[in-house]
């Protein structure tokens, strides 16, 4: 990409460079004036129609008479930022040169965030405001590096500071209306993604954003609507069909229909390749495989919590693993799990090709994407074919579309032989189940039945509330209603939130749901989230997207879950779990069953209570739980794939 004078500023403020970084290149007294204007108008004229290898060597040459030249330095940085090339040594060099120049020291700190060092960032994005205190690019550009550190509250002052000294910043209302979707203000989010388009109505990210926050809101076909005018604006821009990809599995939108939506996000991908890989330096008879993971929640979340139990069983002899971190967030779950990786090298701030360069020069047999299209894939650099044998697992809840990518993993109940063709992928099956879950390491006793004491069953609810769709809802308004003294728990993030759960009561009571009956409840510690099982009989899952961590969770507490079976991997993800645990008889295959199994568990208060008393020592032997077990499974998996793709 070429930055020219009405570029936008690398800076991250979405203002034109020529208002924003450009500055006099002062000369060195030293030298002559005439002989040092001639060589500073022949480095900006470089500058401005894109010569950056040029303009790289002639500022190298310059910086030989005028080493403290602080813009030389500036535009060399540039120059190699443009190219791809580590900008960050002359970037630091030209702040320092340049103590009170703001722009610098904002441009300096969006590098800094670029390359995930972002606790610098946020203190270089201090000094640019310590000397300009109403520069609203700087604010903007401090937002998102406080946002990436999961500062959400901190980031909206900075995003209101950025609006209030210039009411028309498209960029920053974008940025408001992110962290506001972060702290579950979705009304306000919208607003602000609406206000960004009617400034910039061409502004394909406000539009990609405005889809997210329409999904959360559960407003699907809008969200799709939006997805689709900003892949009118930019044709080529996959992050926008990716989140059309994962708003398709709110729906029921024919499957071929869906493959075909990810086929085109595949071709999106492979069009950014310039060349892709298709020799490699792996080992072709290797005694162990080097498997490559790619993803970025390798912490506390759902995606390490199917991952940890069985890091620990892998047989290192067969198996060696090295870490891609698409993220730099960590926690005590990424320091537990780092040992048995016997790398570990993030490939955050690295572009598509870069990435893939590492892991072709790594030798890896085997590269694992955990993503699918969640939040910190790099989906796109599997397109570059960096290892001869590609899979996609675990996060990942229907076909990439990725050519490059040559297998899924599944499990014959998320994906019955008929399936198959429902992904551009082949299927590959892991025996018993695709996902085997870490046993929590909180010390809680299941307790007995509530209802004994109750009188009446409690219900439990734990998904976001973007699952909880009219249909769902309509179906918990007719159990019920049928069940005359019976209560539901909701607990999720988002209800710790007055507002969204003041919104989501009038939802229930616009479904003839009595909310005297309901009680809401937002996040909580993990012990505290755990033991709150203790006070539910029943969890009912919602459809098409049912819950994954939460029916373990609530499995392991001795609470089991009546779960719908769809048409898709998604759909048929709570039914996958269910049977891995043994408890096929609360598998629904329709709404009317959903609703019969429900009432008869309800009224069969001896069987429930004999299920929850030992259902948790059920599960620790069933294939859900049983780490070991599933490890050789998932170690032949990975030897298979290698032999069939290098026999």
């Amino acid at each position: 990409m070429k930055l020219g004078r009405n570029d936008p500023c690398s800076c991250g403020s979405g203002k034109k460079y020529k208002n924003c970084c450009q500055g006099k290149i002062e000369s060195n007294p030293s030298s002559s004036s005439a002989h040092s204007s001639l060589n500073l108008a022949q480095l900006d004229t470089l500058f401005f129609t894109g010569q950056y290898v040029e303009l790289e060597r002639s500022a190298s040459i310059l910086l030989k008479s005028h080493p403290n030249s602080g813009s030389v330095w500036k535009l060399l940085g540039l120059s190699l930022q443009m190219q791809g090339k580590d900008a960050l040594p002359a970037m630091q060099k030209a702040a320092a040169l340049l103590p009170a120049d703001a722009e610098i020291h904002a441009n300096f700190a969006a590098l800094l965030r670029s390359r995930g060092q972002l606790e610098a960032a946020v203190t270089s994005g201090q000094r640019a405001l310590k000397i300009k205190p109403n520069f609203p690019e700087a604010h903007n550009n401090q937002g998102v590096a406080l946002k990436e550190l999961g500062q959400f509250e901190e980031a909206l002052l900075h995003y209101r500071k950025a609006v209030e000294f210039k009411p028309d910043f498209a960029e920053a209302h974008n940025n408001l209306g992110i962290a506001l979707k972060e702290l579950g203000q979705l009304d306000n989010a919208i607003a602000s993604y609406r206000r960004a388009l009617k400034i910039k109505p061409d502004f394909v990210d406000a539009h990609n954003n405005l889809g997210n926050a329409l999904l959360a809101n559960m407003q699907i076909e809008d969200a799709i609507a939006t997805y689709r005018r900003a892949t009118e604006l930019k044709p080529d821009y996959f992050l926008a069909q990716a989140n059309l990809l994962s708003c398709l599995n709110y729906t029921r939108y024919p499957t071929d229909f869906c493959l075909e939506e990810a086929r085109k996000y595949g071709r999106m991908v492979a069009n950014q390749v310039t060349s892709k890989f298709a020799e490699w330096h792996c080992t072709a008879e290797p005694k162990r495989l080097r498997v490559g993971i790619v993803s970025g929640s390798l912490r506390n979340n759902p995606t390490g919590f199917f991952l940890e139990g069985m890091l620990k069983q892998l047989d290192s002899s067969r198996i060696e693993l090295i870490a891609y971190p698409s993220s730099l967030k960590a926690d005590e779950l990424t320091e537990r799990i780092k040992p048995y990786f016997s790398e570990w090298k993030p490939i955050v701030g690295k572009s598509d090709e870069a990435a893939a360069q590492l892991i072709h020069a790594d030798g890896v047999h085997v590269l694992i994407d955990l993503a699918g299209h969640s939040a910190h894939n790099r989906l796109p650099m599997f397109a570059w074919k960096p290892a001869p044998v590609q899979v996609s697992w675990l996060d990942s809840f229907s076909t990439t579309g990725v050519e490059e990518i040559d297998y899924f993993l599944a499990d014959e109940v998320g994906v019955p032989q008929a399936n198959r063709s429902h992904f551009s992928e082949a299927v590959r099956y892991l025996p018993d189940s695709r996902l085997c879950f870490t046993v929590p390491n909180v010390d809680l006793p299941v307790v007995p039945l509530p209802a004994i004491k109750n009188e009446h069953i409690t219900f439990g609810c734990y998904q976001i509330l973007s699952k909880l769709g009219d249909e769902v809802l309509s179906v918990y308004a007719k159990i019920l209603a049928l069940l005359p003294d019976s209560t539901i728990r909701f607990q999720c993030a988002q209800l710790g939130d007055s507002q969204v759960a003041a919104q989501f009561a009038k939802r229930m009571q616009q479904h003839g749901m009595d909310t005297s009956r309901i009680t809401l409840h937002g996040s909580a510690p993990l012990q505290e989230y755990l033991a709150s099982y203790n006070e539910v009989d029943v969890v009912l899952d919602t459809f098409p997207f049912p819950g994954g961590t939460t029916t373990c969770d609530a499995i392991w507490m001795g609470v089991p879950t009546i779960t719908l079976a769809g048409d898709t991997l998604l759909s048929r993800q709570g039914a996958s779990l269910l049977a891995a645990a043994g408890l096929n008889d609360w598998i629904a295959t329709n709404l009317d069953e959903y609703v019969s199994k429900t009432l008869g568990f309800a009224e069969n208060l001896e069987y429930l209570a004999t299920l929850r008393a030992g259902l948790r020592q059920q599960a620790l032997t069933s294939p859900l739980f049983d780490a070991t077990r599933f490890a050789r499974n998932f170690e032949a998996a990975l030897w298979g794939m290698w032999l069939k793709q290098n026999s």
